[in-house]
């Protein structure tokens, strides 16, 4: 491919500033409660776009969160292309203190975020700027980084703002995880998280029984039909995996709060799925004098695998075999990401392009450093060829 070696030139010769930026990101910590953290990264972040002629503006959220959207314009007519990914990670205060960033002697980095998903806002930078480096000008660069990803931005509108910015857009690569074994992630699980609230009356269980009424036992005949809605062949799914309620032994339980994970392979049965939890929720009660209601916590829409994502995906796998970096294959997985709103958007979608590795979400979690340099020419050479 026309300017290949020059990119992977480019990439060689700025491997330890690339390493420099992941380390100082992972080692802002940019957990949920940590907006002042996702702050730095982003401001960190728009001043190294800058310094590239990249555009920035940043959407604040109310809930203290940003969404960075940036643009290289190149002046190219055609659609841009769309870089995505995200500046939180899961992280509790005190993560980078105590596990701050690190290379063994193996290869392999550790650190909070240092895989989901600090090292995809590098690689998706320096695709960029290496693709500036051999003056191509193919198409304009998008980038969309949210801050409140990892919370499935439930407290603010950064998913309209993403949806807006991604409209039209040619293409579009998510720097999320990638995969140990070269997996390109083609389709996602939708998710989401239902609260069912359920009043009563209370009373002393021994001394007054008859004047009670048990939120907790009408709670538990919506948790035998919530459960039953599950068809898991057709990935239709629900959860009760929570269940608050009661004060003390002996009073019988005036409230009880179930809550509920949803899983969902497209947006059809995401629907199906909460008309019927509506439907439970107003069907009678079986306890007399109690009451159920249910609120929609944070929702990730599935990526569905259509057929303008198969074919990105194809044209990646094509590109890796031409430049050398060997083989991919497609798969798709229950964990949800912002890939679903681009390709909602009608965008095709392609997800798990940052750098390989496991154990998300842990202590435990680590990168393959050398993937951190493979993939930005991955992405490099798949952007100019959309």
């Amino acid at each position: 491919m026309e300017h290949i070696d020059a990119i992977r030139g480019y990439i060689d010769a700025h491997r330890q500033e690339m390493l420099d930026l992941w380390r100082d990101l992972v080692n802002t910590e940019s957990g949920p409660a940590q907006k002042e953290g996702v702050g730095a990264v982003c401001r960190r972040l728009c001043a190294e776009m800058e310094a590239s002629r990249i555009h920035t503006r940043t959407v604040p959220m109310e809930d203290g969160s940003n969404v960075l959207a940036a643009d290289w314009d190149n002046g190219s007519q055609e659609a841009p292309i769309l870089l995505i990914g995200h500046m939180d990670t899961v992280f509790q205060p005190g993560a980078a203190v105590k596990n701050p960033f690190r290379i063994d002697a193996d290869g392999t980095a550790h650190g909070p975020g240092v895989l989901d998903m600090k090292a995809g806002l590098v690689i998706a930078l320096y695709a960029v700027r290496a693709l500036q480096s051999v003056g191509w000008a193919g198409r304009n660069i998008r980038f969309l980084f949210a801050g409140d990803e990892e919370t499935a931005h439930k407290n603010s509108d950064a998913k309209a703002v993403m949806a807006r910015e991604a409209r039209g857009c040619a293409a579009a690569f998510n720097f999320e995880t990638g995969y140990l074994d070269d997996g390109i992630v083609v389709g996602r699980r939708g998710a989401a998280i239902v609260n069912f609230h359920v009043t009563g009356v209370s009373a002393h269980s021994g001394i007054e029984p008859e004047k009670g009424r048990s939120a907790i036992l009408e709670a538990s005949h919506r948790i035998i039909a919530l459960e039953a809605l599950n068809d898991i062949p057709r990935s239709k799914l629900l959860n009760c995996g929570l269940i608050t309620g009661g004060e003390s032994s002996n009073t019988v339980p005036d409230s009880c709060t179930i809550t509920a994970a949803l899983r969902f392979p497209t947006i059809a049965i995401k629907e199906e799925l909460l008309e019927d939890c509506r439907r439970i929720v107003e069907a009678p009660s079986v306890v007399p004098d109690t009451a159920v209601t249910m609120t929609l916590g944070g929702v990730f829409d599935p990526m569905e695998h259509t057929e303008g994502v198969q074919k990105l995906y194809e044209l990646v796998e094509e590109t890796a075999r031409e430049i050398g970096y060997g083989p991919v294959h497609p798969f798709e997985v229950s964990g949800a990401s912002d890939s679903s709103i681009s390709v909602n958007e009608g965008v095709p979608t392609v997800c798990a392009m940052g750098v390989r590795g496991a154990f998300n979400h842990i202590e435990r979690e680590y990168a393959v450093v050398e993937s951190l340099f493979q993939r930005t020419l991955l992405a490099a050479a798949c952007i100019m060829r959309v």
